[in-house]
């Protein structure tokens, strides 16, 4: 576990066993995975919320937005726990929020990080801001999914189907299906297959299917990229702009894999899609192939994330936004 140093001093880092203890001694627990969830947010928030709801705990999984979880996760929840945010408890006796680097990430769920009794994060984001009662964040797991199943398997929690499937889901995807995967993480993976996974199954909806009209809001999109050879750091910069009549009609899995289509860009290190969320609100994806860290980069924004993908959000107009974000990739740190 690594404890970063700009964290507030109320929240205190604690190790495996410690948060073990906390999870099963609550009677009453609240799993928020943080807005927009996708699949190593929801899948872990499930995998977790299953074991503590066997054990005789009153679970809730949700987060801030949007009301519903995406088609595509929508089957992981096998045992009804997913609520809309409208319905999580005010004041849970432990919370605990996952994949989450900072308490605004929760959205219109904030507030529970204060009102909670309790509140433990798990998360495996480098820029974690240690936000809450307790906090076991390692940057070193590929996926929040990675933590929690070592939880699981810490409380002796069964990692049967439903449980594999959910985990499997954030593997796959946080990994960037496995490309990205230490050998322990593929030793993870191959025993979630023999639990029952059919990786088919999982992979297709999360990775490969869209339906027609993402097609046209992709031309629409792509018809915005531009390519800076010179941007970060002379490696090479590739961003796109996704306007809010996309956003407005789009579902979440289309939208958020144009940087994945963004990324495959030869010629650029970098890789950025601005997302317009309001009037004059952005969210911003930011990928990097492994040489320069732009977790940094988004800090310098009011974000963070990985050192090969992070994000953030502001406000102003769409060039303006790109001029900060090519001043902030000019100072990331270049990686070993």
């Amino acid at each position: 576990m690594v404890a970063a140093e700009s964290r507030d001093v109320a929240s205190r880092p604690i190790d495996l066993g410690a948060a073990v203890g906390l999870l099963t001694g609550a009677r009453q627990v609240v799993l928020l995975a943080h807005v927009n969830p996708d699949a190593d947010a929801l899948g872990s928030a499930l995998a977790l919320g299953l074991a503590l709801h066997r054990r005789g705990a009153q679970v809730q999984v949700s987060f801030g937005a949007p009301e519903h979880p995406a088609e595509s996760l929508r089957d992981l929840d096998v045992a009804g726990l997913v609520v809309p945010h409208h319905r999580v408890v005010h004041r849970p006796e432990l919370l605990v929020v996952l994949d989450t680097g900072s308490v605004d990430r929760l959205g219109t769920l904030a507030d529970r990080a204060e009102t909670a009794g309790t509140t433990l994060v798990i998360d495996h984001h480098i820029s974690n801001s240690g936000f809450g009662t307790f906090y076991y964040v390692d940057p070193a797991a590929e996926a929040t999914a990675v933590m929690v199943l070592h939880l699981l398997d810490a409380m002796g929690a069964p990692v049967d189907l439903p449980t594999a499937r959910c985990l499997y889901a954030g593997l796959v995807t946080d990994t960037r299906n496995f490309r990205a995967a230490s050998p322990d993480t593929h030793a993870m993976a191959a025993r979630l297959l023999v639990a029952g996974v059919d990786a088919e199954a999982v992979t297709r909806p999360l990775l490969d299917t869209h339906p027609f009209s993402w097609l046209s809001m992709l031309s629409a999109v792509l018809a915005t990229a531009r390519l800076e050879v010179d941007e970060a750091r002379g490696l090479g910069l590739v961003h796109a702009v996704i306007a809010r009549d996309h956003i407005d009609v789009g579902r979440q899995e289309e939208i958020e894999s144009v940087i994945d289509v963004l990324r495959t860009t030869a010629e650029a290190e970098v890789a950025v899609v601005l997302k317009q969320v309001g009037d004059r609100r952005w969210t911003a994806n930011m990928r990097s192939k492994g040489r320069l860290d732009v977790a940094a980069a988004a800090s310098a924004l009011g974000g963070g994330g990985h050192r090969h993908a992070s994000g953030f959000t502001v406000d102003g107009d769409a060039p303006a936004i790109l001029d900060r974000v090519r001043h902030a990739l000019a100072d990331a740190p270049l990686l070993g």
